[in-house]
């Protein structure tokens, strides 16, 4: 992509006045929790990438410090400082404090760049106590200052340079935001995901608070990208790497099939992790199915599906575009309707080309589709099983369905219980109105490491399937969802634990969609029964405990830790773990999509030697561990 000539205060056009930021912060932002205090960083973060796109930054420093400020450098060419004649302000100023100005808007300052929301880092300014620019340009460095969005010094050169490049500091508004710790972590995973999609280009964080820092930077781009995704996995195959332009837009593709039965497909446009994809995803799964059917034909007179041609897929689709139009719930899916017939026509043309030049990766490519449309096949049969005819008629035999006497799904709650015995006191002590329950007899089956025929064929999982009534997969319907809150409830030990993670990666791998509905719980049922005459207490931790004996006393205590549910009758397990007016569940979420993939690959997949890694990483940090 040609570069801009020139990037002056010429290119700076101011679209709105920020008056309403600091009124309804939500609306620019998304919310004023974690998530949108994030996006703060985002936006600074955002401008210097637009300089990265344009050719002209290589590195980016983001440092936390211990007063919780935040600091955001790049090497880029630095804001414009002119004034401009129609505001009598500095760029630099109009850029801080008007929303949507800046070299995005008309093409000429920047051909491509990101930013969601596209209101920058004005937004930032309106919702910081405080915020500082400096920007090295034309041998000097010019400094100003801001305190919540307004500014308070004048745009002033406080000394000289031969460097170039924007530094903004700045302070989250504690009165506007619900919390103002930044997250290492949540900032480090989204730095490397931006290190990968602009290869070359250096991201570092630091953070004076823990003295931790990482260092973000992959000449292989997005195909450092797949072989990341698949580190936990057995590649067949080195990634295939596809990179073409039409007319202004750019297509970025990197694939490498793994020997396992899951697809980790992650789409972006200009940088934006699409998470409700789009035209750009829909155009590459077209291509993909047509490319492979179009090469089994020599090999099979099976006609393979997408689903089929997607089995152990791990790719990364970037596109670049000049007016990308995002919609969707959250505005994270491409809309672009050009985008679907470009995109799949690169991509056919390149596969096609690949397919014909590496004939054996093709061919294990193919045959790893037919083995999964033959399962599928199978799997047609065993989901017949699965589908709810009328209603629901289930025996009293143990490991059945108890089910309740509501029939609207959102006041109807399933508890999926371990074991027979904790079964039977669910049983009883629920509330029979509202509350259903699942008892599972023995661990269910690894979904990570079995194909859909196999898993549907276990009988706890289409019990389960059967029960939920909503289908798994791309037939998945939430509207026939039986229970708006599917509790998982466990034993506090180790097998416990084993069966929560099992049930947590059928859920996230085959019925994600009631994941991200918000309907998936954990129980939290107490760890310690604390008696002392009459009266009883329950702690659900070591902490709780010790506050629970502060409060009334160590001297004729009596301390039961419980092992399992089935070591508490029914009206305890109510009390304390089922009762809405009582209890303590936690909603399951996924905020990261791609971590949460990586986990369960991690954990539950074929390789011991990373799984183990993690545990002796992560083993000081277990609590109530039980054997």
């Amino acid at each position: 992509m040609d570069k801009p000539e020139e990037y002056t205060e010429k290119e700076i056009e101011v679209l709105e006045g920020l008056e309403a930021v600091r009124k309804r912060p939500a609306m620019y932002i998304g919310s004023t929790s974690s998530l949108g205090l994030h996006h703060l960083v985002y936006e600074a973060v955002d401008n210097s990438i637009d300089e990265a796109l344009a050719g002209y930054c290589s590195k980016m420093v983001v440092a936390l410090y211990s007063d919780g400020s935040v600091s955001v450098a790049d090497d880029g060419r630095g804001i414009p400082t002119g004034i401009m004649e129609e505001y009598g302000k500095s760029a630099v100023e109009v850029v801080m404090t008007q929303l949507h100005a800046g070299g995005k808007f008309s093409g000429k300052g920047y051909k491509v760049s990101g930013g969601l929301h596209g209101v920058g880092v004005s937004v930032t300014n309106a919702l910081s106590e405080w915020l500082e620019v400096e920007v090295k340009r034309e041998g000097k460095v010019f400094r100003q200052r801001y305190e919540r969005g307004d500014p308070v010094t004048e745009l002033e050169v406080s000394g000289t340079s031969e460097e170039t490049g924007t530094k903004v500091t700045f302070k989250p508004d504690s009165s506007i935001f619900e919390t103002t710790e930044l997250n290492f972590d949540t900032l480090a995973s989204r730095l490397q995901e931006l290190a990968f999609l602009n290869k070359g280009v250096s991201l570092t964080i630091t953070d004076s608070r823990s003295g931790r820092s990482e260092e973000y930077h992959y000449e292989g781009g997005i195909v450092s990208f797949v072989e990341y995704l698949n580190r936990n996995r057995d590649p067949f195959h080195p990634p295939i790497y596809i990179n073409r332009s039409k007319d202004t837009t750019e297509i970025e593709v990197a694939i490498q099939y793994n020997g396992g039965f899951n697809e980790s497909v992650y789409a972006f446009a200009n940088n934006i992790n699409t998470h409700e994809g789009g035209t750009h995803l829909s155009g590459f799964r077209a291509a993909l199915t047509r490319a492979v059917n179009d090469y089994a034909k020599g090999v099979t007179d099976h006609a393979l599906s997408g689903e089929d041609a997607r089995e152990g897929l791990s790719a990364i689709i970037s596109v670049r575009l000049t007016e990308p139009q995002f919609e969707g719930q959250t505005k994270t899916k491409l809309g672009n309707s050009e985008i679907k017939g470009i995109t799949d026509s690169i991509i056919y043309d390149a596969l096609k080309e690949f397919f014909e030049e590496n004939p054996s990766v093709a061919k294990k490519i193919v045959e790893k589709a037919v083995l999964a449309s033959k399962a599928r096949d199978a799997a047609k049969k065993a989901r017949e099983l699965t589908r709810r005819k009328g209603a629901l008629e289930f025996t009293t035999l143990p490991g059945k369905l108890a089910d309740c006497s509501e029939r609207d799904p959102a006041k109807c709650e399933l508890f999926i219980v371990e074991g027979d015995s904790a079964g039977g006191s669910a049983k009883q002590g629920r509330n029979r109105a509202f509350q259903a329950i699942l008892p599972l007899r023995g661990k269910i089956l690894n979904v990570e490491k079995a194909r859909l025929d196999k898993i549907l064929s276990n009988e706890e999982i289409r019990t389960l399937i059967t029960a939920i009534g909503a289908g798994i997969n791309d037939e998945l319907n939430l509207e026939k969802v039986r229970y708006h809150k599917i509790i998982i409830m466990t034993d506090a030990d180790v097998d416990g634990a084993h069966i929560r993670t099992l049930l947590l990666t059928l859920l996230f791998r085959h019925m994600k969609l009631l994941v991200e509905a918000g309907f998936v719980y954990i129980a939290q049922p107490p760890l310690y029964k604390v008696k002392k005459g009459k009266a009883e207490y329950y702690a659900f931790d070591d902490r709780e405990l010790e506050s629970v004996l502060e409060e009334i006393g160590r001297k004729g205590v009596g301390i039961q830790r419980y092992k399992g549910l089935g070591e508490m009758n029914p009206k305890q397990l109510w009390e304390t773990t089922m009762d809405p007016a009582n209890r303590t569940i936690l909603k399951v979420t996924i905020e990261d999509a791609m971590k949460a993939d990586d986990l369960f690959t991690l954990l539950m997949g074929e390789k011991v030697e990373p799984r183990r890694e993690f545990i002796e990483r992560n083993a000081s940090l277990v609590k109530n561990l039980d054997v």
